[in-house]
């Protein structure tokens, strides 16, 4: 069996983009992650899925509330990405963004490319994460490029606007 350094060594040579699984309590008080294990399910019903490790404060928010959101990050939010990706005992200040709550409860990073407000439809055990299937309530698409994460660093995407040659 490979060691967990390796495995975790070869999905950084995946580039993925970044997102923030935003939940609150409830008291209200918003509770966020840096996520790179989502995924689109399905269109009919518009479902989405979001890995989340049991060891993170948002598990149980997610499971106490019944709700999460996911907002896609945009390539100059890095500083957001920081913020979230840090063990909260350890977060200094807020993000370098303002956060909304929307009519149904989800918060929502201003100025995110993307903002998928869901509720949950169904979760799975598997190993120490729980994969979360939520159904898309609302949805928000902005404009821009998105943030990647490549060999555990924050990258954008190089195009200087000439077309790929693809063969």
């Amino acid at each position: 069996m490979p060691d967990t350094d390796i495995f975790r060594k070869a999905w950084g040579k995946f580039a993925t983009g970044v997102s923030v699984i935003t939940s609150t309590d409830e008291d209200g008080k918003v509770h966020g992650m840096a996520a790179n294990g989502i995924a689109s399910v399905s269109l009919d019903p518009m479902l989405v899925l979001v890995c989340v490790d049991h060891r993170r404060n948002t598990y149980k928010r997610i499971r106490d509330s019944g709700r999460f959101a996911i907002n896609i990050l945009r390539d100059d939010q890095v500083t957001v990405a920081e913020h979230y990706a840090r063990p909260p005992e350890t977060r200094v200040g807020g993000p370098d963004s303002d956060v909304v709550i929307t009519k149904a409860g989800g918060a929502k990073i201003e100025d995110s490319l993307t903002f998928m407000d869901c509720a949950v439809f169904e979760e799975f055990t598997q190993g120490d994460h729980t994969i979360f299937i939520g159904q898309v309530e609302h949805l928000e698409v902005g404009e821009g490029k998105p943030l990647i994460f490549f060999e555990s660093k924050f990258n954008e995407i190089a195009h200087d606007g000439t077309p790929p040659n693809w063969g």
